[in-house]
């Protein structure tokens, strides 16, 4: 149980108190009147003893008496009526409120700290302060006991106001004061008067009540003379008559209002009887003398109804809420909001309001106090005690004479009372009533021995009598003095008390008396830390008669259970639930708050979502009642804002709540004091902010750039490569240099972004605020009025040192965009886009947003029989508070935790700036692998300011060219280029070849490097306000076929410099589906021709020497695009050095045709070039009409491909990537002098320019498509293709796995040529007779002439030997029969110079006729310069086969 105020012993003694009454004249209680007191409640105050009593026992044994008070009352002959007594008590626990600003007390139950303060309404409630800061705050209060004053007070209450019984005499008078004022004419006469009166109530009869406690009562005659208004000496004579009269101990003379004027303003005289006389209502006090009972009680009327009718509902389950419980909610909508005070002021009738605090004892001194102390001193120990030994000893007397039994009753051989069976109804002179009353006398004089014996020996009696509520009685207080006794003789026989409460409540039928003595019990278990007996006791005590004693009783069971040695927290939370139920169901609605609140505390954040629910719903709807709609708000949002497991219709219910509630708050006019909404949940940190306008739709042929839009999932790589292509045409812009400070445009800001600096958005341009809602109810939410809200400070940038600061506008309507409706469905996530056109420049701020919520539901009209949807909506706010990311960059940063801005929602509003927008028309989405479309761009400037520097970068150079400046652009519109071919083309004579000199410059190749950024021409370098340009676009087919995605990003600025934001970009990302088209292989062979060995016309074009080049071409379309056949048109070359010569084709100067997979081959002699001031581009066709390929696209498309080593696959090119074809070795080598020259031997570097056409049926129409490949030969026998081999054979396989690589690689050795490359430092050539006859039979040997011409390939010194030894086991050599020798020297070495041809003249020896190979010697070479490196074997010549006749 609570702590209480007063101990055990000092409880039960104040429990059970003598009783006086009181009768006055009419003068006498003028006289009391003066001090607004009654003379009952002018000796309240002073009713207990300050010095110890003294009396003797039977025995002759003296008792000390200490701490007695005694109860003097007015004699009331009306009992007290039961519904009057529930009014009371109800009042009494109404009025006995938690008060505020006391220190807090916290209660540690195992793992809980409980706040069970006077302060818990407040500090318990889950919406008032955080509950580890709350916990900091009580740890260093010094009260740590919990205390329930309001159950101390109808304890109190309920003890002073049990009727009298007649099976027990503890509150039956024992004495009367009979007081008359010393201004009556004839003071005695008046005395006898009242004495008369006395015994006429006492004996005559009539008046069942009050009750007695022996017949001859104690008369005690008070003169009381008013010291202001009476003559002292008279009074004193009149009490010298008294006192002749009466005797010395039978009266006393009173003297009181010795105050004659009134108090001074700094004189302060003290109130005692403030705490006893308990205002009759709590704000308006109004004091009650019409009964000595209801000047004890405090009356408070909280929506309770007073008639004292309680109305039992034993069917319905205790934790059940009912819709129609509390007036003024939706679930009784026939009651209005402020019905419960008009009830209220109804029931209180007569009861006047702002009455102000009554002044008591105004006319007494302090000298009148103690006069008054001393009275009740005199009258108890003079008059009171005597009197109660003198009976105790009358007692004893008429017992022991009845019975027989000794002069004692309390000698060690006593016998027990006995007799035989008597009626349930005793006679008061039975001897066993006698001795219960006996026994109340002594208890009353804490003779709680004799007492003890008295109670246990009538026990006994009333037992064998079978009179039941007689032997309940004596039980009780057996148990009770057993207790009470000094030493504790005897434990306390906790039995007797449970009988006795079984008896009361079911034999009896008196639950008055069972509550008494559970009060009892409990108290007395409690200090013997007997909790859970304790809480067991007061469990079953609750009842359907009286909520208010369940109420009561459950909260003390649930503190007992926190005050175990292990705290049962969850049944203390539980307890207090029922508890108040209880106090709900009785009126109690503040007590009830309290004990939600109180178990709300246990509940909290532990997953019991159900038990919350309701407990806070029950919190709100009392919160409600009691007028406290913040806090009704509070708890009902604590309801939505969870995940609630609530049923649909439940939640519906809840919200409905919420919303009436909410409603009833006063609705503040300015939006940016709206209180916060609990739905629907807001993910802040998923909100995204779009800085420009919708993205427009495509209109025919013509497609609007991509861009960026909302609907654009982020993709970190992707922004990466924006972010890296803009850097790019920057450092292009600014002439190669990138500022420190420089920061890639993001028009869509999100979580995956980084904010922490403020954005820019420019004036008169929307801004899009995406907002994601959630909601977590299966009821739909209806949000209406949604818009932003915002804070804009105005700022003019133009101004220099930063611009100057204007006035702050908080929302206008004209500014943000507002959706009339937005509907979000049940636990539905819904993305809301809110527009904001910022008018000025400056800053602003985005705050949240604003809206009406509300839900749609159907009310049914009975009556009517009409189905109409309601919307009941509320007003308010939710911020947008966006935590930005944790910085971890210095060592406080990492020990600590600390989260950087997020500015997504705080742009800076710039000076006008361009805006282009880029339409492409005849667009495709689908190519074949090199193939060659022309489409057309459109640039439009739709600002109001002109825009300079457009440039275009991308992610795919080689897709796309407009053309170099020497292009012709004819036809200049898109209509009249439908039907034409994308190529340049012309009719010439058939040739076999033409050679044309390029110049890489005119199509803007500087050096090495491929054109990443392309400037865009506009005329005059300007595109003005709203003017549109159009020029052509040509596209080439990646070479890989798939899906591939082509970023293109537009760079403008505009003509004034802004400070804020220097350029603006544009993005557009093209989706082109590539299909097969052509596979094109090409080897390099070394031709077996040396210089001026050819041909008369052939000598001066193979001067420098030749080789043969072999095409194959392979169709690895497989109509998948509804492509028929291919045709090669033609084949064209480009390198500094070599140029195609002529075509070797079997069918002449047809093209070839190509169906699905066949292929072709084709072969061309190439020769060296003689000039080296540019690339030189000669071409092969195969028809009428040559394809111009030195100018735009084809030229374009050549010189922006690829590297041929290493395919692109989609990467960003940087600035100055080069295409070159270099060593990978470091080039102050010493090595590498070697192996650059030993590379040039075998290095070829001849790029071939395949142009095809295709004929595809489409819609059944014949379109003719046009493509080129380009194969890039770099060395000679070595295979180059169209496609990487690792294409070729896994297609758009993965890619290979990296390994990861913990350690550093290391350094790769020095370069050395490879041995394939020193095999071609010599070119070997056997010139000899193919036929040659000889007379075998005259001359067996056979000697031929056979010349060997060495040629060295490279630019140094080179070191040969011949070895003509050595014999050949290839399998060509081993198919010629015969066999022959070489005469002469068989072994040479020699150094030849650069590029130098020597000839070395053989002699082959023969022995029969016959076919001989006669490539055997083997040629062996290393550079002179290579000191100690071996030589390395040439690749031999074609065999050499000679034919020996025998003539």
């Amino acid at each position: 149980m609570a702590q209480c105020a007063q101990s055990v012993q000092e409880f039960i003694q104040d429990s059970f108190v003598p009783m006086v009454s009181v009768l006055c004249s009419e003068d006498a209680e003028r006289v009391t009147r003066k001090n607004n007191l009654s003379f009952p409640e002018l000796l309240r105050p002073f009713c207990r003893l300050t010095s110890e009593g003294h009396l003797r026992d039977p025995n002759n044994q003296v008792v000390v008496v200490k701490g007695l008070r005694i109860s003097v009352t007015g004699v009331n002959t009306r009992s007290p009526n039961s519904g009057e007594v529930r009014k009371l008590l109800s009042q009494a626990v109404s009025g006995c409120q938690p008060p505020e600003g006391l220190p807090a007390n916290v209660i540690t139950a195992g793992d809980y700290d409980l706040n069970i303060s006077d302060r818990s309404v407040k500090a318990s409630v889950p919406w008032y302060s955080d509950w580890k800061e709350m916990l900091t705050q009580l740890s260093s209060s010094k009260y740590y006991t919990a205390t329930t004053p309001w159950f101390e007070a109808y304890r109190e209450n309920f003890l002073q106001s049990m009727p009298a019984s007649d099976h027990e005499f503890l509150n039956h008078y024992l004495a009367c004061m009979l007081v008359v004022s010393s201004r009556e004419a004839v003071p005695t006469e008046q005395f006898l008067k009242l004495s008369q009166e006395q015994h006429r109530i006492q004996h005559s009869g009539e008046y069942t009540y009050p009750k007695w406690f022996i017949p001859n009562t104690l008369k005690y005659y008070v003169l009381l003379h008013d010291i202001s208004d009476g003559d002292e000496q008279r009074a004193d004579s009149v009490y010298e008559d008294m006192k002749q009269r009466y005797g010395t101990q039978g009266c006393y003379l009173l003297k009181i209002n010795s105050r004659t004027g009134a108090a001074g303003p700094d004189e302060q005289m003290p109130d005692p009887w403030s705490q006893y006389l308990q205002k009759t209502n709590i704000h308006s006090p109004v004091s009650q003398f019409t009964s000595s009972i209801q000047n004890n009680i405090s009356s408070e009327v909280d929506g309770l109804d007073l008639s004292g009718k309680l109305v039992l509902n034993a069917g319905i389950h205790p934790l059940k809420l009912e819709q129609s419980a509390d007036p003024g909610f939706p679930g009784n909508p026939s009651k209005a909001v402020n019905s419960a005070d008009t009830a209220r002021t109804q029931k209180q009738g007569s009861v006047t309001p702002g009455a102000a605090p009554t002044a008591h004892g105004a006319c007494l001194t302090l000298n009148d106090h103690d006069r008054i102390r001393q009275f009740i001193q005199e009258f108890t120990f003079r008059g009171l005690l005597p009197h109660i030994e003198k009976n105790i000893r009358q007692l004893n007397d008429q017992l022991v004479s009845r019975k027989g039994l000794s002069r004692s009753l309390f000698s060690a051989t006593k016998k027990w009372f006995g007799g035989g069976k008597v009626p349930e109804k005793k006679l008061r002179t039975s001897p066993e009533l006698q001795i219960r009353k006996m026994a109340d006398l002594c208890f009353l004089v804490q003779h709680y021995e004799l007492a003890y014996s008295c109670y246990h020996t009538a026990k006994k009696d009333f037992l064998s009598d079978q009179a039941m509520l007689y032997a309940a009685g004596s039980l009780e207080m057996a148990a009770v003095s057993a207790f009470l006794q000094s030493g504790a003789p005897r434990p306390y026989p906790a039995h007797y008390m449970e009988t006795a409460i079984q008896t009361y409540r079911d034999v009896c039928k008196n639950m008055v008396l069972a509550e008494r003595c559970a009060l009892l019990s409990a108290e007395v278990l409690k200090s013997q830390a007997k909790y859970s007996d304790a809480a067991t006791l007061l469990i079953k005590m609750t009842s359907e008669d009286s909520d208010l004693r369940s109420a009561l009783l459950l909260e003390q069971a649930a503190h007992c259970f926190i005050n175990m040695r292990s705290p049962m927290v969850r049944k203390f939370a539980f307890h207090m639930i029922l508890s108040g139920h209880r106090y709900s169901k009785a009126g109690q609605k503040r007590h009830a708050l309290r004990c939600y609140c109180q178990a709300m505390q246990v509940y909290k954040g532990k997953g019991w979502t159900l038990a919350e629910d309701h407990i806070n719903f029950t919190i709100g709807r009392q919160s409600f009642t009691l007028r406290q709609p913040e806090n009704a708000v509070a708890a009902f949002r604590h309801i939505l804002i969870n995940d609630s497991k609530q049923t649909a219709t439940q939640q519906s219910a809840f919200l409905r709540e919420y919303l009436y509630v909410y409603k009833s708050l006063s609705q503040p006019s300015n939006e940016g004091s709206l209180p916060q909404l609990p739905l629907p949940c807001v993910h802040s940190a998923q909100t995204r902010v779009f800085f420009g306008h919708e993205p427009r739709l495509a209109e025919g042929e013509k497609q609007a750039a991509t861009h960026v839009w909302l609907d654009q999932e982020f993709d970190q790589e992707q922004a990466q490569l924006w972010a890296e292509l803009e850097e790019q045409v920057v450092a292009v812009a600014n002439r190669g240099s990138v500022h420190i400070s420089f920061q890639p445009t993001q028009y869509c800001l999100s979580s995956h972004t980084e904010n922490l600096r403020y954005p820019f958005a420019v004036v008169e341009e929307p801004m899009f605020v995406e907002v994601v809602f959630r909601n977590p109810l299966k009821v739909p939410l209806v949000l209406s009025d949604l818009s932003l809200l915002w804070k804009f400070t105005t700022k003019d940038f133009s101004k220099p040192q930063g611009g100057t600061t204007g006035e702050t506008i908080t929302n206008e309507k004209e500014a943000a965009a507002v959706i009339p409706e937005f509907t979000v469905g049940l636990e539905e996530t819904k993305v809301a886009r809110l527009k904001l056109l910022p008018h000025k420049t400056g800053e602003l701020h985005v705050l949240g947003i604003v809206y009406n919520l509300g839900t749609r539901e159907e009310d049914n009209s009975a009556s009517e029989g009409i189905t109409q949807n309601q919307l009941m909506f509320v007003r308010g706010r939710q911020d947008l508070e966006i935590q930005g990311p944790r910085l971890n960059v210095t060592k406080e940063e990492k020990t600590s935790v600390r989260h950087g801005p997020d500015r997504r929602l705080d742009p800076i509003i710039t000076p006008p700036m361009p805006l282009l927008e880029v339409f492409f028309i005849n667009f495709p989405t689908g190519l074949l692998c090199g193939e060659i479309r022309k489409a057309w761009v459109e640039f439009v400037n739709v600002s109001a300011v002109p825009l300079a520097g457009l440039r275009v970068a991308s992610t795919h150079p080689e897709f796309f060219t407009f053309g170099s400046a020497t292009a012709d652009l004819t036809p200049v519109t898109p209509t009249a280029a439908e039907h034409c071919s994308a190529y340049k083309t012309m009719v010439t004579p058939p040739s076999d070849a033409a050679v044309t000199l390029v110049s890489p410059a005119a199509f803007g190749i500087t050096g090495d490097n491929r054109p990443t950024v392309v400037e865009i021409p506009l005329t005059g370098g300007v595109l003005g306000p709203g003017e549109a340009l159009q020029i052509p676009l040509w596209l080439r087919g990646p070479d890989r076929e798939g899906v591939h995605e082509i970023s293109f990003l537009f760079y403008y600025e505009g003509l004034e410099k802004n400070a804020k934001l220097g350029h603006r970009v544009l993005r557009h990302k093209a989706v082109i589906c590539a299909s097969r088209s052509l596979s094109v292989r090409a080897t390099a062979c070394r031709s077996n021709t040396l210089p001026g060995r050819g041909k008369r016309d052939e000598r001066e074009e193979e001067r420098s020497g030749s080789m043969l080049v072999f095409v194959d071409v392979e169709n690895i379309n497989t109509s998948e695009a509804g492509v028929r056949e291919f045709h090669i048109v033609q084949v064209s070359s480009s390198s500094r050095q070599w140029r195609l010569h002529k075509c070797i084709n079997p069918a002449g100067d047809k093209d070839s045709k190509l169906a699905s997979r066949e292929r072709g081959k084709l072969c061309f002699r190439a020769t060296r070039c003689r000039t080296q001031e540019g690339e030189t581009d000669s071409c092969t066709k195969f028809c009428q009409l040559t394809i111009v390929s030195s100018t735009t696209p084809c030229a374009d498309f050549f010189f922006r491909r690829g590297p041929p080593s290493e395919p692109r696959k989609g990467g960003v090119i940087t600035v100055g990537g080069l295409l070159r074809r270099q060593s990978l070795t470091p080039a102050n080598s010493t090595d590498d002098s070697m192996t650059s020259i030993v590379r040039k031997c075998s290095e070829v570097e001849l790029d071939i320019i395949v142009l095809w056409k295709a004929y595809v049926v489409e819609d059944n129409k014949q379109l003719i498509l046009e493509g080129q490949l380009h194969v890039a030969l770099q060395t000679i026998g070595k295979e180059a293709c169209s496609l990487s081999q690792k294409e070729v054979s896994m297609g758009n396989s993965a890619q290979e796995m990296v390994l990861l690589k913990f350690k550093p690689d290391l350094p790769p050795p020095a370069s050395r040529p490879s041995l394939e490359q020193l095999s071609h430092l010599i070119k070997t050539c056997l010139h000899y007779p193919e036929s040659y006859d000889h007379p075998f039979p005259q001359k067996s040997l056979c000697m031929v002439p056979v010349t060997l011409t060495l040629s060295n390939c490279s630019l140094a010194q080179v070191d040969v030997i011949i070895d003509l030894r050595h014999k050949t086991t290839s399998p060509e050599s081993l198919e010629v029969h015969g066999s022959f020798t070489w005469l002469g020297q068989t072994q040479y070495k020699l150094q030849l110079r650069p590029q130098e041809v020597h000839g070395l003249s053989l002699k082959a020896c023969f022995f029969q006729a016959g076919v001989y190979n006669l490539g055997t010697p083997r040629v062996f070479a290393k550079l002179a310069q290579s000191g100690t490196m071996c030589e390395t074997s040439q690749q031999s010549a074609m065999p050499a086969l000679i034919i020996i006749n025998s003539v």
